[in-house]
């Protein structure tokens, strides 16, 4: 499959070269085509891998895996063209830490960013995934000892079907994967990130994840 992975930072780093290692042709993109950790991870990264700008890594691509810092994602989407018909697997949070920590969320209640984008790409087809874990856990949940969940969200079936798949591509049991229904649930998933980050500065470290119980 043809991935256009947005965002150059940790998350975008670990989930590219996880899809590489599960055999898709991924493309980074970043607003600069010339960006130097893109560059230098597609290097290392092997023949299956690129880097170009935003609509570089979108241009063809089946999924387009939204891994901005929330605050630029909607800019970062707009620069990458044309997203019709497109898969959209948002793993973003949109954090406020201008007032220092903990952060806020940037979108506001009774809204997501998920929504957001799906109200810019109307013909898109957005599925809100794994934004309630570190980035390294998204990639590899084995670092989390036993059983833990991850969620889908999104109003097209086939979508998150797809994006179901990747997240298997991921090391994910389907067993794992929680369908929450329509695209409301992001804001949920969104909120659950406050509590996310309480939990990390408790625990001192990121690999912890949910578990549901008694399902």
């Amino acid at each position: 499959m043809r991935i256009g992975v947005l965002g150059t930072g940790p998350v975008g780093q670990a989930l590219a070269t996880r899809l590489v290692e599960a055999g898709h042709e991924v493309t980074m993109g970043s607003r600069d085509p010339d960006n130097p950790r893109a560059r230098e991870w597609a290097a290392g990264a092997g023949d299956r891998a690129r880097a170009g700008d935003f609509a570089a890594a979108a241009a063809g691509a089946e999924v387009v895996v939204n891994a901005t810092a929330g605050a630029g994602s909607l800019a970062a989407l707009a620069a990458a063209g044309d997203l019709g018909g497109m898969v959209i697997a948002d793993v973003a949070n949109a954090l406020d830490a201008s007032r220092g920590m903990p952060p806020t969320l940037a979108v506001p209640q009774g809204d997501s960013l998920a929504e957001q984008i799906q109200r810019a790409h109307p013909d898109a087809r957005v599925v809100k995934t794994l934004n309630t874990m570190n980035g390294d856990v998204m990639a590899n949940p084995a670092l989390v000892a036993g059983e833990h969940d991850v969620f889908v969200a999104g109003d097209d079936a086939e979508a998150k079907a797809t994006v179901t798949a990747l997240l298997g591509d991921l090391g994910w049991p389907a067993t794992a994967v929680v369908d929450l229904g329509g695209l409301t649930a992001a804001r949920g998933l969104e909120f659950y990130v406050l509590f996310w980050v309480a939990v990390r500065m408790a625990a001192g470290h990121n690999h912890f994840n949910i578990k549901i119980l008694g399902r």
